[in-house]
């Protein structure tokens, strides 16, 4: 997949594409809903933003985001996405009007042919944009414009990322894999710890979790997939997702002991799906009884695991 973070520039020979236009945080089925319509001329092309407008418009906000930008190319590059322009959401392209967006941007910086967006969506300045607006002034400078009515799941509720991180708050990774339509992933570059998981026998591979909403705390059977690198593949572990109550960290991270695996994996980037939650963390009175309750997890956790 190209990646292009900007709209200025762009070679004639990614022009002239049909895409989907949108935040796409998760990459859900509703999003899939609008990516599969714009499938009709050229390459699939997708036209996003980084960062998520909302952490730019409410910066001390708290975290909400379910994918940070390198696991949404990812997915969308899992879904045939071949072209992703991602467009840097600064002040200029805050303060364009619905209009210079439509002109500048769509039509002569990216060169679309066909836009498509959800039944919802707005742009410009203030969000003074709506789709009516929008397939005007695609008649105007010349692209098509597709509208997508919103998919609803069977209570009339539109697929939401906010249903989304309700579910993985409250602990619900599989009510979330419905939404989602894949597993919800955590990726990122592994990172040194503390080491303190070598020490009781439990190495750990950590990832932070910095700007990213954060699934209820606690221990989880997650799928771990090793992106590059010598041991690039798949595995399946034991994580603990939160502050480490026994040690007393106060910065939420996932670490996860990796099954029947003993490769070196520092820098190289990961993805962690969470399949099922087992228990909340904990603190313990002794490292004994942390390690002896490391051990039933992880019985608990192969189990789940073995057919997947």
């Amino acid at each position: 997949m190209q990646i292009y973070r900007d709209w200025k520039m762009i070679p004639e020979n990614a022009k002239g594409t049909s895409a989907a236009l949108g935040n796409f945080d998760g990459v859900h089925l509703g999003h899939m809903h609008v990516i599969n319509r714009a499938q009709i001329a050229g390459p699939l092309s997708i036209v996003t933003f980084e960062p998520h407008p909302r952490s730019y418009f409410a910066p001390d906000a708290p975290n909400f985001r379910l994918m940070n930008a390198q696991a949404k190319a990812n997915r969308l590059e899992k879904n045939g996405v071949e072209q992703l322009f991602e467009l840097p959401f600064n002040d200029d392209l805050a303060q364009m009007t619905a209009e210079e967006f439509a002109r500048d941007v769509l039509a002569d910086g990216l060169g679309l042919s066909h836009v498509v967006v959800g039944a919802d969506f707005c742009f410009g300045k203030d969000r003074s944009g709506d789709v009516d607006l929008l397939k005007s002034l695609g008649e105007r400078f010349g692209f098509e414009v597709s509208v997508v009515e919103l998919i609803t799941n069977p209570e009339g509720k539109p697929a939401s990322s906010t249903a989304i991180r309700k579910a993985l708050s409250e602990a619900r990774p599989l009510d979330a894999k419905e939404m989602l339509g894949h597993w919800h992933r955590i990726e990122g570059s592994v990172g040194h710890g503390d080491k303190r998981g070598r020490e009781l026998g439990f190495p750990t591979a950590n990832l932070p979790i910095d700007g990213l909403h954060a699934p209820k705390f606690g221990i989880y059977a997650v799928l771990f997939d090793v992106l590059t690198g010598p041991h690039k593949g798949s595995y399946k572990g034991a994580a603990s997702l939160g502050v480490k109550p026994t040690f007393g960290a106060d910065k939420p991270c996932l670490e996860t002991f990796i099954f029947d695996f003993s490769g070196d994996i520092y820098g190289e980037d990961v993805s962690v799906c969470l399949v099922e939650y087992l228990r909340p963390e904990q603190k313990f009175s002794s490292l004994d009884a942390l390690i002896a309750q490391m051990e039933k997890d992880c019985v608990i956790v192969r189990d789940i695991l073995q057919d997947l």
